[in-house]
């Protein structure tokens, strides 16, 4: 039967995930660089978060939080990359309606837990620079480990309506999405019910939560930045500013993208739908592969441990 075809019925079991419309002949080349960034970013975070676990110089404040996003990073690649794979290499199109609804909490919830995990670092940084001698004993390791549990339990709970809201409504237009996974704002479009509370909802999360997130980081680095210019010679400027250029360049990673695959959705009749989702889930991957790169080359400690263990290899 062809997928065309199936446009009338309620409450589908299963979903057919579209991958690239247009570019089917051209899956096995486009999976070549998706492949890439997915494998990228399971070696080099969990590279992290094994040279953090093994270096006990590393446990700290600021490495909690970077093995925290690390596995973040990797359930948010976890989530949609697979089936994303499968799509392109094995022509494996469909997914049960309970699998869509997991897949979709899990890319949100990784994406708030990702927002608020950058906010403890912000604030991380802005305890180092402001009271570096109080620094351990205001973040100790039962402060951290309440951030991050705190974090995780935010993303959880903001993020389970979505689910639940879908997860109600009937479905009686088509059961194709027009996407290589499942997103809230797919099956907002195919639902045949009142979607206003859902579309509000996810209005509240982005402006109320990772809008307060961005707002929270940017006024610790308005400070941060303040203290730094205020220091007395160059040498102490450029030193106090590198414990900051990894978070930064992370951050940007992060946040540009998704503002710039946000404004691509809002403007997406005059883009080719194709050029559309490449441009997207590029923009969504490809930070996650380049978290691991940003802090290895700046944070000394990370890298002499990458070479120090490929040196002893090659001795």
């Amino acid at each position: 039967m062809s997928y065309s075809n199936i446009t009338h019925f309620i409450n589908p079991s299963t979903f057919i995930l579209m991958g690239i419309p247009g570019l089917e002949e051209a899956y096995v080349w486009i999976s070549i660089p998706f492949c890439t960034i997915y494998s990228l970013t399971l070696l080099g975070n969990f590279a992290i978060v094994s040279i953090v676990k093994m270096d006990r110089s590393l446990h700290g404040p600021m490495y909690y939080f970077l093995c925290m996003l690390a596995l973040t990073d990797i359930m948010l690649s976890t989530s949609i990359l697979p089936k994303m794979l499968a799509i392109f290499w094995f022509n494996s199109r469909e997914i049960s309606f309970s699998a869509c609804l997991a897949q979709m909490f899990f890319f949100k919830c990784s994406s708030l837990v990702e927002s608020g995990i950058f906010m403890g670092m912000a604030f991380d940084r802005y305890v180092a620079i402001f009271h570096p001698l109080r620094h351990s004993t205001i973040l100790t390791n039962q402060v951290v480990a309440k951030i991050g549990l705190a974090v995780v339990l935010r993303g959880g709970i903001l993020t389970i309506p979505l689910p639940l809201m879908a997860g109600r409504w009937p479905y009686c237009k088509t059961n194709i999405i027009l996407q290589p996974y499942c997103r809230n704002a797919s099956l907002v479009n195919l639902a045949c019910a009142d979607t206003l509370a859902s579309n509000y909802y996810g209005l509240f999360v982005l402006f109320c939560v990772m809008g307060l997130d961005v707002i929270f980081i940017a006024v610790s680095y308005i400070q941060i930045l303040r203290a730094i210019f205020n220091l007395p010679t160059k040498e102490a400027r450029h030193k106090t500013f590198g414990t900051c250029t990894s978070h930064l360049c992370a951050m940007s990673a992060f946040y540009i993208p998704d503002v710039f695959s946000s404004l691509m959705s809002r403007f997406g009749q005059i883009v080719p739908l194709h050029v559309h989702i490449l441009v997207s889930n590029t923009c969504l991957l490809l930070p996650l592969m380049l978290n691991p790169v940003i802090y290895g080359a700046t944070i000394k400690q990370i890298w002499g441990r990458v070479l120090q263990f490929f040196t002893h290899k090659g001795a």
